[in-house]
Formats: structure tokens, sequence, C-alpha cells
């Protein structure tokens, strides 16, 4: 089974706008047209059989809509017999009500939240991201943060690799997983300074820049049991980043652990 733990998709009626907006920024070429839909037909061809939404929520009016999004492809899509999508909530740091909205989202059955500091004008060792891990851990709700470089906001890290230490020192959540190997292109500074924390690490985006042999000493310095199979989807190819991972050189034993038995273990999938 594969598992890819960070994936974007938008509502039908706005996804072509959102896409090409992001396309611009990051100046990369999509590899999916963002739907629900354009992201299944990429699984089935590349052979991942659940995909984890991970919506941001950039303003916190958003947040009942986007977890009303959120909720309809967890009804539609997550016990398909192929192309599953699972979808996270999202919440923004600021939300004035974060409590009662985790509340909530632990209520309807969701098994995580994302967030983004760089789209939510957020840094992540602020006392409103710290709080707001707190209060998801005090719930048992794993929480998805992006880390390192965005080119959202070239010039500023809003995750780096010391705030992340920090919150770990000042909150110790349980169910942490920084995105793109714990640093997006600050790959050097995360295996120095997060590797062997307890934190997971996706492999989102990055499993697409690090060499190989980069690649799988970081995660066994990490631990290949901390370490969750994640593409970027639409910002990478899903059959790319799969076949990156089966030919990196790891075991077949660590390869089951990264493709989806530590995404089992953490979002507690049967």
């Amino acid at each position: 089974m594969i598992i890819d733990f960070h994936a974007h998709i938008f509502p039908d009626k706005i996804a072509a706008r959102a896409l090409d907006k992001l396309a611009t920024v990051s100046r990369l070429t999509p590899s999916t047209d963002d739907t629900a839909a354009g992201l299944r037909t990429s699984m089935l061809r590349s052979g991942v059989d659940l995909s984890v939404v991970l919506p941001v929520v950039t303003d916190p009016h958003q947040f009942d809509s986007i977890l009303r999004f959120a909720a309809t492809i967890n009804e539609t899509c997550s016990s398909l017999t192929e192309g599953r999508l699972l979808s996270l909530a999202g919440i923004h740091p600021a939300d004035e009500h974060y409590r009662e909205h985790l509340s909530l989202i632990k209520q309807e059955g969701f098994r995580g939240i994302k967030v983004h500091p760089n789209y939510q004008g957020v840094l992540f060792s602020d006392i409103r991201c710290k709080r707001l891990l707190y209060a998801a851990s005090e719930l048992g709700l794993a929480v998805v943060t992006h880390a390192g470089y965005d080119p959202y906001t070239p010039e500023e890290e809003y995750a780096s690799p010391e705030m992340i230490l920090e919150v770990l020192r000042d909150v110790s959540p349980e169910k942490l997983v920084l995105a793109h190997m714990g640093s997006n292109r600050n790959y050097t500074e995360a295996e120095e300074l997060l590797c062997g924390q307890n934190v997971y690490l996706d492999t989102a985006f990055s499993i697409t820049e690090l060499s190989d042999e980069d690649f799988v000493r970081m995660a066994r310095k990490h631990g290949t049991d901390k370490v969750l199979f994640a593409t970027d989807v639409p910002w990478t190819d899903q059959s790319d980043c799969v076949r990156k991972l089966k030919s990196c050189g790891l075991t077949p034993e660590e390869q089951q652990m990264i493709f989806c038995d530590n995404a089992k273990k953490l979002l507690g999938l049967a």
C-alpha cells in the first residue's frame, strides 16, 4: 500500500483560478488540474492508494467553508476502493475561537490539522502557533506544518529549524509532521538540528530535490519509522516520487514503513 501524506486540491469551481495563481508564484508546472478527480487520476497512474489532502486556511473567516469542503471529501472519497482521499482539517493560528474549532474538528472525526505559517503570516514560533499546537495535542490531533522556504515569502522563513526547535522545547507536540524533510531547500540545517527529534518528516517535494545518498542518509539518521512518503502534488508528479523512493537504496522494510506503515500508525488507520 502507498499513502501520499501531502496532497492539495481545491473545489472544482475555483481550482483553475487558484492553480494558475499558485503556478505563477511558484514558477512550477502542476502535474494535475488540482481537483479531486485530477488527483485520483494521478493516483491510479502512479499506484498511490490513499492521498491525505491538506487544506490551508489563509484567513480565520475561511474556517467554516474549508471545513465543509474537507468533510465533503471524506464523505465521498475516503471509502472508495481506488483513489481514496482523506482530508485533514485546516485552521488559522490567529483564529480567536481556536479551542472551539479544534473541538469541532475532533468531533467531526478529522485526524489532524494543517497549518502553513508562510501563507498565514504567523511565525511558527509565535505564541498563537504554540497554543494551537498545544490544544491540538491535548485532543490527540496530528499537526502538519509547512517548513522552510516557500516561494510565496522568498525573503523570509516562517518555520525555520530554529523556530521548530523552540516549539518542540516549549510545547512538545506528540504528533507533529514537518513537511519537506524539516526545512524546504535548507536540508543541511534540518539534518543537523531536527533529525532525531520527536517529530515526523514528510518527503514532500524534497524527495525530488535530494540526491539518493543524501535522502537515505537523512532518513536513516532521523529514523525511517518517523518518515512519511509525501509528494506535494500537484507540485510534483506522484509517479516520479514513487519511483524515487523505490530506487533510492532503502531496504524493502524501510520502504514499507515510509510508504504506509508510519502514516497508518500516526493517523490510526486500519
